[in-house]
């Protein structure tokens, strides 16, 4: 589909870079932003020559959240119908929380309430300095209810619960303390070599292991450890040994040579 309000580029080197593209309205989030980004993150999750997906916003922020103009028209939806609505988010973040490739949030400016979100679905955040993060939504009588199991995935009960309770702002640094993001940097050019050195991470890696890891974690975070749980590790690791990425990724060891993806 032609997007209107975010752009979809891939490099020759299998990056592929969404773009929120509402610099006037600080890339804030509506019904159409939601619709372009799930199709875009579809379409990623089938391609298979892409090994890293890149999200960042276009102008003076990341995302400052909801647009203000479907707000007002959210207000008149009846239940049934705002469900709907907030259904479409959850899932778009789900989805993108699920993509098979390493993804990396790329952000400045104001990231509040749903750009929060995003930065929480994917795998690794880079935040320049003075970026300004916000839960916000208690200050309206909401809840951020769709982002919310991305951010305590992140951040943690006791850090999601203060935040959201309280709308407090705050910087790069502390949201790198939390985990919100993993690296601060000073500069967009600090951005730049971020984007480079973790693609180069992504070319190493082999695509399929990278997927299975994700699903390591989706499926192991807080589960019981115990004997049935070591039964499903080592099927999986041995499901690993005897994969072609596995047999590949030995050879290559072995043979003192570049894996076949990493050529």
């Amino acid at each position: 589909m032609a997007y209107e309000t975010i752009s979809l580029d891939a490099t020759p080197g299998g990056i592929a870079i969404i773009t929120l593209n509402r610099p006037e309205k600080h890339n804030a989030f509506n019904a159409i932003v939601i619709e372009e980004l799930t199709d875009a993150i579809e379409t990623l999750t089938e391609q298979t020559t892409i090994r890293m997906v890149i999200l960042r916003g276009d102008g003076p922020s990341f995302s400052a959240g909801a647009d203000l103009e479907w707000m007002k028209a959210a207000a008149s939806y009846s239940r049934h119908e705002n469900e709907e609505d907030a259904f479409k988010l959850a899932e778009m973040l789900r989805k993108l929380a699920a993509l098979p490739q390493m993804t990396v949030a790329l952000v400045h400016g104001a990231v509040m309430g749903g750009g929060a979100g995003l930065v929480a679905a994917c795998d690794v955040a880079v935040a320049m300095k003075d970026t300004k993060f916000r839960f916000s939504e208690v200050r309206l009588g909401l809840t951020p209810a769709t982002i919310s199991p991305f951010v305590i995935s992140a951040i943690g009960p006791r850090w999601a619960k203060a935040l959201f309770v309280s709308a407090e702002s705050f910087d790069a640094a502390f949201a790198e303390r939390i985990g919100l993001v993993q690296y601060v940097v000073e500069t967009n050019e600090g951005l730049l070599e971020m984007e480079e050195y973790l693609a180069d991470l992504a070319s190493k890696a082999a695509p399929g292991a990278i997927h299975d890891s994700k699903r390591l974690v989706q499926d192991f975070a807080g589960v019981a450890i115990d004997q049935s749980l070591s039964h499903e590790t080592a099927k999986r690791i041995a499901a690993r040994r005897v994969s072609d990425e596995g047999k590949e990724g030995l050879s290559a060891f072995l043979e003192k040579r570049k894996p076949g993806w990493a050529e």
